[in-house]
């Protein structure tokens, strides 16, 4: 199983409480292409909240050698492949620039983390995290993705990469291509045409005939439906 799948998985496991951060949804309102905001849902957000949003992304966070950062990380925690888009094609890196202006206390060890990266490549490899090759990008990352391995000097780095890797995937799950990807169809109704009849000959049971007129069809989910005085069903 790869990475992704591990990462699906998980984050599956954290919808019954929520998104790993943020209990957040696309806003319906008009922002930014995948601008996901914080907290609501479709519908649900208040006159000061949507105020609140706009206000925040009229704000910047990160800086463009930052943003470059980001990108190449996120995209190594939930790269493309033949089912999904890379992180950054569904607004990963925005997501967490309104992130960091919606939740500020977490501003300074995210900013820590991404000057960490310089300095652990400067005494690495003698240049900036942004000149760095592929090769050289995923030795860094490796030094703190895998906190069961990583060495003592690493703790710091390991807890940043943690909340790096919840704000990636509380990101990409938040968008209909992460929906998709996990198969997650929130509240659609669907239907239900009873228990399969394979199972019910395994078990030797049956319907009764008089009751089959009156079980829910698909075309009459939206008909009310109607009892006498004695409780029985009308029609």
């Amino acid at each position: 199983m790869n990475r992704r799948e591990n990462l699906k998985l998980l984050f599956t496991g954290s919808l019954g409480t929520g998104l790993l951060l943020t209990g957040c949804s696309p806003e319906e309102q008009a922002l930014p292409e995948n601008a996901l905001l914080s907290g609501g849902t479709i519908g649900g957000r208040t006159a000061e909240e949507k105020q609140r949003d706009q206000e925040l992304l009229s704000e910047t966070f990160f800086t463009e050698d930052e943003r470059k950062k980001l990108s190449t990380l996120v995209d190594i925690i939930m790269p493309k492949d033949d089912e999904s888009p890379a992180a950054t094609e569904v607004g990963v890196v925005d997501f967490m620039e309104f992130m960091m202006k919606d939740q500020p206390g977490n501003q300074t060890r995210m900013r820590g983390g991404l000057m960490w990266l310089d300095f652990e490549s400067d005494e690495k490899f003698g240049k900036a995290f942004n000149e760095l090759s592929e090769s050289e990008v995923i030795e860094i990352v490796d030094e703190v993705a895998w906190p069961d391995t990583a060495k003592p000097e690493y703790e710091g780095g390991v807890r940043w990469f943690n909340m790096l890797r919840n704000l990636t995937c509380s990101g990409y799950f938040s968008t209909p291509e992460g929906w998709k990807y996990m198969g997650y169809v929130g509240n659609t109704p669907n239907a239900w045409d009873g228990v399969p009849q394979e199972v019910m000959d395994k078990h030797g049971v049956k319907l009764e005939e008089k009751y089959i007129p009156q079980y829910l069809k698909t075309e009459d989910r939206g008909t009310i439906i109607q009892w006498d005085d004695e409780g029985n069903i009308i029609g």
